[in-house]
């Protein structure tokens, strides 16, 4: 059975048919900054040595995973590690500290509690 065309046109209460008037402004909560960042996105993980790591394991499978064969890469991909661990080490105690580095382009939560902090002004 065939219906009209009419029983598909959109209706007035469709959430998806565009708003024809504007929308009112609704205020439920004051428009201004909080003065302090919650520590939620500072957990994100970077991958360190992916490039040292790619070339380890394809010698790996060159040698059929004989680390002798490879003990230069393996001391490239183990040297890689160790000197991000420091940096990341370094960092991480700075910004556990709050310490400020002039031209840090990636802040920690406590960090950018500590700017916030020094240039707004409290009320």
């Amino acid at each position: 059975m065939r219906l009209p065309a009419t029983l598909y046109a959109p209706r007035r209460n469709n959430a998806r048919a565009p708003q024809t008037e504007p929308v009112p402004f609704q205020m439920l909560l004051p428009l201004e900054l909080k003065k302090t960042v919650s520590g939620k996105g500072d957990k994100l993980k970077e991958a360190a040595c992916m490039q040292e790591l790619a070339v380890m394991f394809a010698c790996f499978k060159k040698s059929d995973f004989n680390q002798e064969e490879c003990m230069k890469e393996v001391t490239t991909f183990q040297n890689c590690y160790n000197d991000y661990k420091t940096r990341w080490e370094s960092q991480r105690e700075k910004g556990k500290k709050g310490i400020l580095v002039p031209g840090e382009k990636n802040l920690t939560h406590r960090q950018t509690n500590q700017l916030l902090k020094r240039f707004l002004p409290m009320k």
